[in-house]
C-alpha cells in the first residue's frame, strides 16, 4: 500500500511532482524479459511441455547457451512463464475489477473480465487450464507454480462472493465455495467450447450462466445493483 504525504513532507509543500522518466531495463533484463515474452507466446500456443530452448534461441537470434544462461533451466523457464502469466493476468483482470464498489458489482465485473480475458485467448490458449491438463498428476515445482498461482485467483474470488454476502448483495446462508466451483465451471466450459468445439454464443452462455447462479441466492440488494436490462418491445 502507498501511504499519503503528511503536510511536513517535501512533495506536500512543493505540489506534486512530474513522473519521474522511465529508466531503460540493463541489457541483460532487457534480453531476459525477450526471451520471456517470446517463451509466453510459445507455450501459450504450444503449451508449457512444447517450450523449446531451441526454438526460442532461433526466434531471438540467441544461442541454446545464451538462453540457457538467464533462466538455467528448462524447469526454471517454465516458472517464469507461469508468473509472467500470472503477472499479467492480474493486470487484465484482478487490479480494473477491484476498482468496482464491494459487493455484487465488484463480483461481477472480476468474472466479466475473466471471461473476456478467455475470450481474447481462444486462439492461443489459457496457460492455466493447459497448464492444468499437462501437469495434474506430474508432481513438481511447475505443478507447484500453477498451482500456487491459480489458488491465488481463487482466493480473490472467494474473497469477492465474502463481501457481496457481507454486503447483503446475497443471501446470508450462501454457500461461498459452491458459488466459486460453479464459476470456475463456467469458464471452462466456455473454453472448451468456444475454443475446441468453435460453438457459436459460448460467451453469451457463459455471461448468462454467471446471472442464473448469483440468481440463486441473490437478495433485493443486490438485484438493485445489477445493471438494467434493456425493455422488450411489446408484440401485439
Amino acid at each position: 500500500m502507498s501511504s499519503r504525504p503528511s503536510p511536513s513532507h517535501p512533495a506536500a509543500s512543493r505540489g506534486a511532482r512530474a513522473p519521474a522518466a522511465r529508466v531503460p531495463l540493463p541489457k541483460g533484463q532487457q534480453t531476459r524479459a525477450a526471451i520471456l515474452e517470446a517463451a509466453l507466446a510459445q507455450a501459450s500456443h504450444m503449451g508449457l511441455e512444447g517450450l523449446s530452448i531451441g526454438a526460442l534461441a532461433d526466434q531471438t537470434g540467441m544461442s541454446k547457451s545464451g538462453v540457457f544462461a538467464h533462466f538455467g533451466s528448462r524447469e526454471e523457464l517454465q516458472i517464469a512463464v507461469v508468473a509472467e502469466y500470472h503477472r499479467r493476468f492480474e493486470e487484465e483482470v484482478f487490479f480494473p475489477a477491484i476498482r468496482e464498489p464491494r459487493g455484487l458489482q465488484r463480483l461481477r465485473a472480476l468474472y466479466q473480465r475473466w471471461v473476456r480475458q478467455v475470450a481474447v485467448e481462444l486462439e492461443s490458449g489459457c496457460i492455466y487450464i493447459s497448464g492444468a491438463v499437462e501437469f495434474d498428476d506430474r508432481p513438481g515445482p511447475v505443478r507447484d507454480a500453477l498451482v500456487t498461482m491459480v489458488k491465488a485467483w481463487h482466493a480473490a474470488l472467494h474473497k469477492a462472493i465474502v463481501l457481496a454476502r457481507d454486503e447483503g448483495h446475497l443471501s446470508p446462508d450462501c454457500d461461498v465455495d459452491q458459488i466459486l466451483f460453479e464459476l470456475h465451471g463456467l469458464i471452462l466450459s466456455l473454453h472448451h467450447d468456444a475454443r475446441f468445439l468453435r460453438s457459436e454464443g459460448a460467451l453469451e452462455r457463459a455471461a448468462r450462466g454467471f446471472d442464473r447462479v448469483i440468481h440463486a441466492c441473490i437478495t433485493p440488494a443486490g438485484a438493485a445493483t445489477e445493471p438494467v436490462a434493456p425493455r422488450r418491445r411489446k408484440t401485439r
